[in-house]
């Protein structure tokens, strides 16, 4: 087992990662730029280095400046958590070239699925179902014609790099089809420096179905059900619940199975999420793969008890899977909620600030991951998200009366949050059904 693991990473995700090597006695490494010098992450971790000043172009996703603080501090692994360099290969090659274990997928598995037309041709050749679409990259304008005019309108044009819904454009008529190509191209390649593009067939009102799957060395390969991620403004999830009421146990054991098939065809290690559209009628389609550990994780740990960020490293230190299929077992119902310091109010602008009041939730069935605290500056530079609520319950009506009563106790002063809109959602009769679909916000609660 390693005895000091650097954190490549900020905000409560490092904190995550921290508190699950202080449980198996490692030691920990927090990195940080100039703008998080008094960052709780800092001031959690046994040593902290900075690695530059505030863009994270010149910190966190400065690879040289992480190897650095890791060689100087003598660290033997390195956890990216998620964003920044989580899903970079060069980074992961960069880590091996030096002698550090990069806790995560190897460099080659990580560029065959961050690359989603690659991987959703190979993962059709392995027998998933995959969307209507491009067989790869679109390259010229008369290929994505006759594409889209094959498979019909509407259909969606999708960065073949990245996430987070950048590149991604819906596309009604043949006519705005070259006018959107050309912008998701544009945003695509400054975001992720490649604008590859790919077309799919725009499936109407699906659910984002995920499935958390954990291999190692020895070749285990094991999943840990699903999650429903279907909540979600501009392609970006906001509520993520484990299980999904859409499903049955027969449709869940088959969707778990589509995942291992999918991780053993890509030479997959460590923890890795793979996506699917679910339609109205009960189709199961690839989407695409997540080599790292998602946002939503603690979803699935409180409906299964298992703690996916030890495991990660139990792996990356070359140990078996402590336990087996059969013995992942679901019990309850977990939502998540994405604290954002956004104004939902005002199109969910991002707003940096200080932070002058602050009460937690608590009790039974309550988790709070959280990096603020009363006094803390948040800085403009970074992601919005300050904290995530999980609530869990014996059923999925439980934990939405679980919900209500932790984020009427969750106050936050200072800047505004996505609070107020958890709670206008899981006031919803619609959500309340579990009739939920990736357009939900649109055409349930934004329209209200």
């Amino acid at each position: 087992m390693f005895k000091k693991v650097l954190i490549a990473n900020r905000g409560e995700i490092a904190i995550r990662v921290i508190r699950a090597c202080q449980e198996l006695n490692i030691s920990t490494v927090a990195v940080y730029s100039q703008a998080d010098k008094d960052s709780l992450h800092v001031k959690l971790a046994d040593e902290a280095v900075c690695i530059g000043p505030p863009p994270a172009l010149k910190s966190y996703l400065n690879g040289p400046s992480i190897i650095s603080a890791a060689e100087i501090t003598g660290a033997e692994a390195v956890h990216p958590g998620y964003g920044f360099l989580a899903e970079n290969p060069s980074f992961v090659e960069m880590c091996e070239a030096v002698g550090l274990t990069f806790i995560g997928p190897s460099a080659e598995a990580m560029q065959l699925l961050g690359d989603k037309a690659k991987a959703k041709e190979l993962l059709r050749k392995a027998g998933l179902p995959v969307i209507p679409g491009s067989e790869g990259i679109v390259n010229d304008k008369k290929e994505a014609l006759e594409i889209a005019g094959e498979i019909g309108f509407p259909v969606i044009v999708k960065a073949a790099a990245g996430g987070g819904g950048k590149g991604m454009r819906i596309v009604q008529t043949k006519e705005d089809l070259l006018n959107q190509i050309q912008l998701a191209r544009a945003e695509a390649n400054s975001a992720f420096g490649n604008g590859s593009i790919y077309i799919e067939k725009y499936l109407d009102e699906p659910r984002h179905i995920e499935v958390q799957v954990l291999a190692d060395q020895h070749g285990n390969i094991i999943h840990l059900g699903e999650r429903d991620c279907s909540i979600q403004r501009r392609h970006q999830k906001l509520i993520e619940e484990a299980p999904s009421p859409a499903l049955d146990s027969e449709m869940r054991a088959k969707l778990g199975e589509m995942a291992v098939k999918a991780a053993r065809a890509s030479n997959y290690l460590n923890a890795g999420t793979f996506e699917f559209l679910l339609d109205k009628n009960g189709n199961f389609y690839f989407m695409e793969a997540n080599t790292r550990l998602q946002v939503e994780h603690p979803v699935t740990e409180m409906v299964t008890g298992i703690d996916i960020v030890k495991t990660q490293i139990l792996i990356a230190a070359g140990e078996k899977i402590p336990f087996t299929q059969e013995e992942v077992k679901l019990n309850g119902h977990s939502i998540e909620f994405r604290i954002n310091a956004e104004d939902p109010d005002n199109n969910f602008l991002p707003r940096a600030g200080k932070i002058t009041g602050l009460c937690l939730p608590g009790g039974i069935g309550v988790r709070v991951d959280a990096c603020v605290y009363q006094g803390w500056e948040i800085p403009p530079y970074y992601d919005s998200l300050i904290a995530k609520l999980i609530v869990w319950g014996r059923d999925r009506e439980e934990a939405i009366e679980r919900g209500k009563r932790a984020l009427g106790e969750f106050t936050v002063e200072g800047v505004p949050t996505t609070i107020p809109f958890h709670l206008q959602v899981l006031n919803n009769a619609f959500f309340l059904k579990g009739e939920v679909y990736t357009n939900f916000l649109a055409r349930r609660i934004l329209n209200e």
